[in-house]
C-alpha cells in the first residue's frame, strides 16, 4: 500500500483550480477529493527512487472554502489519523468585475501576502530550539486556533528553504550512518538523496506541514539552498568547479529544487506547456531527463528560467532568480542575464492598467544600509581591476569573506532595477505601489528611495526586507546593521566609494522602519489601491507579536 511520505502542499489556487504536491512511498495514483465536489487525480512520477505528484484540482467555485482529503490508490492518507489540526482547505478568491481583472485569475478585493526567508528546520518533537521560536510554526498555531479568521492568501518564501551547507545535529547523525563524514563535503549534503532528507526535516514539522497544506505558497531559492555565497563571482565558480564533490552537489540541488519547489510555482497552463514536466511524467523513471536539464542549467544558465509571475487579482508578483541567472564575467557582471532582464521588464510593464500593486520578489535586498551599499560598489570596482591587480586580488578575497554580493555589488543591475521601477511606477497607468520584497540579511527593515533628479515615480516605492523566519541573529549582525544606517557610516561609505571611483547611485534612500531582529514575518494587506504592512515576531508558546503596523497607501 502506498504511504504519504511528504505533503500535501497547496501550491497554486485561483477561482476554479488548484495544484497540490505530494510525495508517496511507491508508484500510485494520487487523488484529491474536496468536500464540495472538487477533484483531481494523477499518476506519480519517479525521480531517484522517489515518487511525486502535482495533483491538478478542478471543480472549485470562486469565493468558497472547502476541505479536502488526499488518497493514494484509493486509500485516504490525509488528513492524518488523530490530527490535532483543523481540516486542510482550499480557499478560492471571490470574483471581481471584468473591469477589475488582472490578466490572471480574479480575486477578491483584499489580498494578503505574507513573506520571509531563511528557515533553518526547527528541532523535532518540541526539543530545545537554539535559535528561538519558528515564525511559521507560530503562524500555523494562530490560524489553527481560528480557522475562519484572517490568513494569508499566499505565503511567499524568499530563499533558503533548506540549508544544504548547515545541517542539523539530527541530519549529521543520519549522514554519518550513510557515509564517512571525514570525506568532503563532510556534514554538508552531497547528493539528491541527502537533499530529500532536508525537505523531510523541514516540511514534516507538524505545524509547518499543516500550514503548507492549507495556505498556497510561492518559493524561490537563495544561496544556502545550494551553498553559501552561491555564484558570488567567476573566480569563486572556477574554484568550486575544481572541487570533486561540487558538480554532484549542484546538480542535486537544482534537481531537488525543481521537484520540491519550482514545479509548484507554475500555473496549470504553464505546467501543461512545460516540456520537461511532460517528459518526466511520460517515463517510468524521469531521473535522466531531469539530470540532463540540470546539466544544461549548469553549463548554460541563461537557457533556463527559474523566475516566474503570479497574479492575485490586481496584485502582480514577479519572483526573480538572483542566483542562477547571474553573469559573472567581471567586465559584464550582472545580477540578471540579458534574457532574464528582458523578461523582468516585459512582465513589469505589460498591462499596467490591470494591476494596482507590483511586488518584486528578490531574495537579495535592492536597498541596503548606505555603508554596505558603498562597500559593495567599491569592492566591485576593485574586483574589476580598476585599482590594479593587487587590489583586485584583495577585493576578491574580501568579497567572499564579507558576502559582498547583493544588488549593490552589481552596479549596472542596481541602476537598471532603479530605472525599471521608476518606469513601472510612472504615468497614467501607474500602480499605487511598487514594493521590493527581500530577505537574506537576518533582520527586517523598510527603506524608501528618492530620485534626486526629480524624475521619480508616482507610485509609492519601498524596499521591504524580512528575515529570518527561523535562524540565528549574531550580535555582529545586529551591531553592524545598526551602525550601517548611521550618519557616520554613510560618510565612511562615501570614502570607500571615492577610492573605487564609484559614481553616486541614481537614487538616494532612507530607512523608514527598523532594523528589527528576531524570527519574523511581514504581511502586506492590499485592497484596491490601499496597502498596509505588518511585521510580526515569533514569541514563546506559539505567539506572533505585532511589532509594527503601518499604512503604506490609502484610497
Amino acid at each position: 500500500m502506498a504511504e504519504l511520505r511528504l505533503g500535501p502542499l497547496l501550491r497554486y489556487a485561483d477561482g476554479s483550480s488548484a495544484t497540490i504536491w505530494v510525495e508517496a512511498s511507491r508508484p500510485c495514483t494520487a487523488e484529491v477529493r474536496g468536500a464540495q465536489g472538487a477533484h483531481g487525480e494523477i499518476r506519480t512520477f519517479q525521480i531517484a527512487g522517489h515518487h511525486y505528484a502535482l495533483i491538478p484540482v478542478t471543480g472549485l467555485t470562486p469565493g468558497t472554502s472547502q476541505s479536502y482529503e488526499v488518497l493514494l490508490d484509493g486509500v485516504r492518507v490525509w488528513p492524518l489519523p488523530d490530527s490535532p489540526f483543523p481540516e486542510s482547505v482550499i480557499r478560492t478568491p471571490s470574483p471581481t468585475p471584468d473591469s477589475a481583472r488582472a490578466g490572471g485569475a480574479p480575486i477578491g478585493d483584499t489580498v494578503r501576502v505574507t513573506f520571509g526567508s531563511c528557515r533553518w528546520a526547527a528541532p523535532p518533537d518540541g526539543g530545545k530550539d537554539p535559535v528561538g521560536p519558528d515564525a511559521l510554526d507560530t503562524l500555523a498555531a494562530r490560524i489553527a486556533a481560528d480557522p475562519d479568521g484572517e490568513r494569508p492568501d499566499v505565503l511567499v518564501l524568499l530563499g533558503d528553504q533548506v540549508y544544504a551547507d548547515e545541517t542539523s545535529p539530527a541530519t549529521r547523525r543520519w549522514l554519518a550512518a550513510r557515509r564517512d563524514l571525514s570525506d568532503p563535503p563532510g556534514s554538508e549534503v552531497a547528493d539528491y538523496e541527502e537533499y530529500t532528507r532536508l525537505y523531510y526535516e523541514s516540511w514534516l514539522d507538524p505545524e509547518v506541514r499543516w500550514l503548507l497544506s492549507t495556505v498556497p505558497s510561492c518559493m524561490i531559492f537563495d544561496d544556502h539552498d545550494v551553498i553559501d555565497d552561491w555564484n558570488t563571482s567567476a573566480a569563486w565558480l572556477d574554484d568550486m568547479r575544481a572541487t570533486p564533490w561540487w558538480r554532484e552537489r549542484l546538480l542535486s540541488g537544482l534537481m531537488s529544487y525543481w521537484v520540491h519547489q519550482h514545479l509548484g510555482n507554475l500555473t496549470p497552463d504553464e505546467l501543461a506547456a512545460d516540456p520537461l514536466y511532460a517528459a518526466v511524467r511520460q517515463r517510468p523513471d524521469g531521473t535522466d531527463e531531469l539530470r540532463s536539464f540540470a546539466c544544461k542549467a549548469d553549463a548554460d544558465p541563461a537557457s533556463v528560467r527559474w523566475s516566474y509571475r503570479r497574479d492575485f487579482g490586481r496584485v502582480r508578483l514577479l519572483m526573480v532568480d538572483t542566483r542562477a541567472a547571474r553573469v559573472l564575467d567581471e567586465e559584464q557582471r550582472s545580477m540578471l542575464d540579458p534574457g532574464e532582464a528582458r523578461w523582468l521588464r516585459e512582465q513589469a510593464l505589460a498591462d499596467r492598467e490591470s494591476y494596482d500593486h507590483l511586488l518584486v520578489g528578490t531574495s537579495l535586498p535592492w536597498l541596503l544600509p548606505h555603508l554596505v551599499h558603498d562597500a559593495e560598489a567599491w569592492n566591485a570596482a576593485l574586483c574589476r581591476g580598476d585599482r590594479g591587480a593587487r587590489w583586485a586580488r584583495f577585493g576578491e578575497d574580501l568579497r567572499r569573506r564579507a558576502d559582498l554580493e547583493h544588488w549593490a555589488a552589481f552596479p549596472a543591475s542596481f541602476d537598471a532595477l532603479a530605472a525599471l521601477i521608476a518606469e513601472a511606477g510612472s504615468g497614467p497607468d501607474a500602480p499605487a505601489t511598487v514594493l521590493v520584497l527581500s530577505g537574506d540579511v537576518h533582520h527586517a527593515y523598510v527603506a524608501e528611495p528618492k530620485w534626486p533628479s526629480g524624475g521619480g515615480p508616482e507610485a509609492r516605492v519601498l524596499q521591504l526586507t524580512c528575515s529570518p523566519v527561523h535562524n540565528s541573529i549574531p550580535l555582529s549582525i545586529r551591531l553592524g546593521f545598526r551602525f550601517g544606517w548611521s550618519a557616520a557610516a554613510r560618510v565612511l561609505g562615501r570614502r570607500f566609494a571615492g577610492h573605487g571611483g564609484c559614481p553616486r547611485p541614481p537614487v538616494d534612500w532612507r530607512r523608514t522602519g527598523g532594523p528589527w531582529f528576531g524570527n519574523q514575518l511581514m504581511t502586506l494587506t492590499m485592497r484596491g489601491r490601499s496597502a498596509r504592512l505588518r511585521l510580526e515576531q515569533a514569541r514563546p508558546k506559539g505567539v506572533l507579536k505585532t511589532v509594527t503596523d503601518s499604512v503604506l497607501t490609502s484610497e
